[in-house]
């Protein structure tokens, strides 16, 4: 029997769960024990009485959850106060993106807990346990890219659809992934002019033959300097799993483009594409660099947390019932992909990406 924990969420403005009712019944059915902080999924409007319902043991705070399980199932990387809790018995099921931070990253391999990230575990080339969250950051960009290029919120007054006898607005999508495909399939659905950049060939004619209403182009400084001065809304959607993002928006690039235009960057997470880049919050997403209101929110998809606990949940349950099941050992060897989510285990550091991010040493994951 494994002891698996759901603590409540603290990062500003998240309001996922890790763990809904339905699967917490699932790994209480498996024989596991489920621990849940009271108000856990409160965010995400399931309710207390729920968790009981399925299974659950209700604890009234984050510390009794994290001393009576073994295995911590989270949504967002863990904060100060959580770090403080973890110890080597514990093994962490969550979003880490240490490469953003050298900080959580020195802190949360001197708790010798086995922190295991959604964000880099890898099948066949794709990323099941972040994509459904980029999908949902895709889908918003455009959405409060939208909006913010209101006068009201900072923007230059475009109306991206248009309307008849006045051009659409242009969108520019930097990257043509998972986010980047759902952003340019929203904003086109507006009524936008959408550019989507991209470096695999491959991709690009994916892109031009099921994108209908976009039009493809290379990614390079050129290409995006050329397109910069005409442009109304860019979004930043650059993933190197588990590394940080590159920085192709210098300052320059962006005094190019007109003062009221909006930057929307979806790779905040892992430390954002452009120079100018800061996380920031729901509850005060914006701020304006060299005339370019920049949206650079860190957790987007805790603004629909109902919506984004659920496409969430489906994706991690397998997993998490693997380990719970099996032992992250023997779960290794049944699905080796696994052991690419391993990002510290025994006070040592063992993701590469995270390692060059830093300029730090790293080892491989141990068992045995």
């Amino acid at each position: 029997m494994t002891t698996v924990g759901i603590p409540k969420e603290i990062k500003p403005q998240e309001n996922r769960v890790s763990m809904i009712p339905a699967y917490v019944s699932d790994l209480v059915k498996r024989g596991h024990r489920v621990v849940v902080q009271a108000g856990a999924g409160e965010g995400a409007a399931y309710g207390n009485e729920l968790y009981v319902a399925a299974g659950a043991d209700l604890v009234p705070d984050a510390k009794s959850v994290f001393e009576e399980a073994e295995l911590i199932v989270k949504v967002k990387e863990p904060q100060s106060s959580e770090i403080e809790m973890l110890n080597e018995q514990h093994t962490l099921f969550t979003y880490l993106h240490l490469a953003a931070s050298q900080k959580l990253t020195d802190d949360l391999v001197a708790t010798g807990c086995t922190a295991i990230a959604y964000e880099t575990i890898s099948v066949n080339g794709h990323l099941p346990l972040l994509e459904p969250m980029s999908e949902i950051a895709g889908r918003m960009s455009s959405i409060v890219g939208s909006y913010h290029l209101a006068n009201h919120r900072g923007g230059r007054g475009i109306l991206l659809g248009g309307v008849p006898g006045v051009a659409p607005g242009r969108v520019v999508v930097i990257g043509g992934g998972t986010a980047g495909i759902n952003a340019a399939r929203v904003a086109a659905g507006i009524g936008a002019d959408v550019t989507i950049l991209e470096v695999d060939f491959e991709r690009m004619r994916f892109l031009d033959i099921t994108m209908e209403g976009t039009s493809t182009l290379f990614s390079n400084e050129a290409n995006l300097s050329e397109l910069l001065p005409r442009v109304d809304l860019v979004i930043g959607a650059v993933l190197v799993p588990g590394a940080a993002a590159p920085k192709l928006i210098t300052r320059e690039m962006l005094r190019l483009m007109q003062p009221g235009s909006v930057f929307v960057d979806i790779a905040v997470d892992q430390g954002g594409c452009s120079e100018t880049t800061r996380p920031t919050t729901h509850d005060d997403p914006t701020y304006e660099k060299e005339g370019v209101l920049h949206y650079c929110v860190a957790n987007m998809p805790g603004a629909y947390a109902r919506t984004a606990t659920q496409a969430l949940n489906n994706v991690t349950h397998p997993w998490t019932a693997m380990i719970a099941d099996q032992g992250l050992k023997m779960a290794c060897e049944s699905r080796p992909p696994l052991i690419g989510g391993i990002n510290c285990q025994g006070g040592k550091l063992t993701c590469k990406p995270v390692a060059e991010a830093h300029g730090i040493e790293f080892e491989q994951p141990k068992f045995g």
